[in-house]
């Protein structure tokens, strides 16, 4: 199931209530949320946007990764919705912990990155869904009846970046090093020093990240790392 990406705009949490009469009717059994995000303007609008369903509850929330091992150890939720960047663990390190512990767990990465490579590694940490923050107000709830059914989604632009670099030459873990401290404005010998290698060695590994990111220089080559997120900053 790919699910389409809006590209305007922060997201709007704008909903309508189902009633019977006056009153929300509340199912028998709704899909039980953990909601994992550092931003509690983001936790309110989510909370906000499912309890206008029936079908939906949200059972917790927490702003960090460790947290979020420990509220799924306690309230065993349906659905979890992770954000990735967060403080104390990240998002990536707590899916592969619930996972490893809980390996039906059913997990949806909320993301304002639509990079390729940080998909695939929430995709590998065992996420069933990756969605952008800016499609939420449209997408979120589909989106969890549809991991609850055990399907797996995600976002188009990011199942385009996927299918577009499938086949490219993906970078050392030593290259992605240098590419990190190039990013952060290092130069040769700073990076040499910073990882203990040879000067020529940060050349040759600079000369195959340009090649492999299709860079003109060492400026483009940050630029692409962060937005594929092979590198955060």
């Amino acid at each position: 199931m790919i699910l389409n990406h809006r590209d305007d705009a922060a997201p709007r949490f704008a909903h309508g209530r189902r009633k019977t009469g006056a009153f929300v009717t509340a199912s028998p059994d709704p899909i039980r949320i953990l909601s994992v995000d550092d931003h509690p303007l983001l936790r309110a609008g989510i909370a906000s946007l499912v309890s206008s369903q029936a079908d939906m509850l949200v059972v917790a929330e927490c702003s960090n990764g460790r947290d979020a091992i420990q509220q799924f150890r306690k309230h065993r939720p349906d659905v979890t919705l992770m954000d990735l960047q967060m403080p104390v663990m990240t998002g990536t390190d707590a899916t592969i912990a619930i996972r490893a512990e809980f390996p039906d767990a059913r997990i949806i990465v909320l993301s304002t990155s639509a990079g390729d490579v940080q998909a695939l590694r929430a995709l590998q940490a065992g996420a069933r869904g990756y969605l952008l923050k800016d499609a939420v107000p449209e997408e979120l709830l589909d989106t969890i009846r549809a991991v609850r059914a055990g399907k797996r989604t995600l976002a188009a632009s990011v199942s385009r970046g996927i299918a577009e670099h499938a086949t490219d030459d993906v970078l050392t873990n030593g290259e992605i090093d240098v590419l990190r401290l190039i990013a952060e404005g290092k130069a040769n010998k700073q990076i040499a020093d910073r990882l203990s290698i040879s000067v020529e060695t940060v050349k040759s590994r600079v000369k195959n990240i340009l090649s492999k990111l299709g860079a003109d220089d060492r400026t483009q080559a940050a630029v692409i790392g962060l937005k594929r997120g092979i590198i955060e900053l």
